[in-house]
């Protein structure tokens, strides 16, 4: 297993944001985005996960970086399960690491783009079962979420930020609206964003990601 990229900040740390890339990147696919953010949060350190390499049949049985294997897309996403509940295992204990680095639960976030954020949704919702600072899930779906899940206490209170493209060619607008609409029906403090792009990052939602860190890390 690749080790995470680690962006320390300029002082000392006391806070963290763990971002996952999307299907067929790797940990160096968002280091602009951390360093661009970090320059206006100079105590948030950024981790920047790489994912194993594996077959991924949707792409050919083509071998990736890929949080989970995807088997078909159609009517819905059809994934691994287990891999998911693996990837979503590493990045408990990368929120545990960073506890016991001396950040608060409080004062982690977890960030995912495309399928990199369909593991911060499961994991935060659904496997994770402390606090936590907040979810930022850029262009991206939630392969586990469902009407019959009713969440602890302490999920319900974890905020979430979801962005999206209107043009999303890849994982179309409706499902990173279905998300946020499961999340705003448990009581979750959620926000939805959408931006005139296809599956991308545009620098308007960098911006808007950093207001919305700032807020809570004041």
């Amino acid at each position: 297993m690749t080790d995470p990229l680690v962006i320390h900040p300029p002082k000392t740390a006391d806070a963290c944001v763990i971002w996952l890339h999307g299907l067929g990147a790797d940990r160096y696919d968002f280091l602009p985005v951390a360093e661009a953010l970090q320059q206006r949060l100079q105590s948030t350190r950024f981790v920047l996960p790489q994912a194993p390499t594996r077959a991924v049949t949707i792409n050919g049985g083509y071998e990736m970086p890929s949080w989970y294997n995807i088997i078909a897309l159609n009517p819905a996403r059809a994934i691994d399960q287990g891999q998911l509940e693996g990837s979503a295992q590493m990045l408990c204990d990368l929120i545990e690491a960073q506890q016991a680095d001396g950040i608060a639960p409080e004062r982690i976030f977890i960030a995912g783009f495309s399928q990199g954020g369909a593991v911060a949704y499961h994991t935060a919702y659904i496997k994770w079962q402390g606090p936590l600072g907040g979810v930022l899930a850029l262009s991206t779906y939630a392969p586990t979420f469902g009407d019959e899940i009713e969440l602890l206490a302490s999920q319900q209170r974890i905020p979430a930020l979801c962005l999206h493209g209107q043009n999303d060619e890849v994982v179309i607008n409706a499902m990173g609206r279905s998300a946020y609409e499961h999340l705003k029906a448990w009581g979750v403090d959620v926000a939805w964003r959408e931006y005139p792009m296809g599956h991308q990052v545009l620098p308007q939602e960098i911006g808007d990601i950093g207001d919305w860190l700032a807020q809570r890390l004041q």
